[in-house]
């Protein structure tokens, strides 16, 4: 039985079926949603206003908010609470980086939206890199 999951979660509807999932199929697991802010980059979107702030870590928390806000609602929904947590940096890698602590990992088959194209160019697929690289099982949901 798995008794901890990351779910790795945006403001895609991917990712909340994914917490969904996770909820419902793993009524007895502590689950923790992971929102990844990405690094300032001329790459990045809208992490490069990131780098105008000045504490990173409260502005990536600020940004993260909305993302838990919905995160937490679907939780009560299932009578169920959740932990929250702020990444900074490449979504994949640090999910990757925190997967050790956790028994699995479920994640929303597609991120956000804006502009996929570029960004799977840029970046590639999150779930994918996650899927092929997590030392945990991965769950995909669509």
């Amino acid at each position: 039985m798995l008794s901890s999951l990351l779910v790795p979660m945006d403001d895609s509807e991917h990712a909340g079926n994914a917490l969904e999932y996770a909820l419902e199929n793993h009524p007895n697991a502590e689950i923790t949603v992971v929102h990844v802010v990405g690094v300032p980059s001329m790459m990045m979107g809208d992490a490069v206003g990131l780098s105008l702030e000045d504490d990173l870590e409260e502005a990536a928390e600020a940004r993260a908010e909305s993302v838990f806000e919905r995160a937490r609602d679907i939780a009560a929904d299932r009578d169920r609470e959740i932990e929250t947590t702020v990444g900074v940096g490449h979504p994949a890698r640090h999910v990757l980086d925190r997967a050790d602590d956790y028994d699995a990992i479920v994640i929303g088959s597609h991120g956000s939206d804006w502009n996929r194209a570029t960004r799977r160019y840029l970046v590639g697929n999150v779930a994918e890199t996650v899927s092929k690289r997590a030392p945990v099982p991965v769950t995909i949901v669509r």
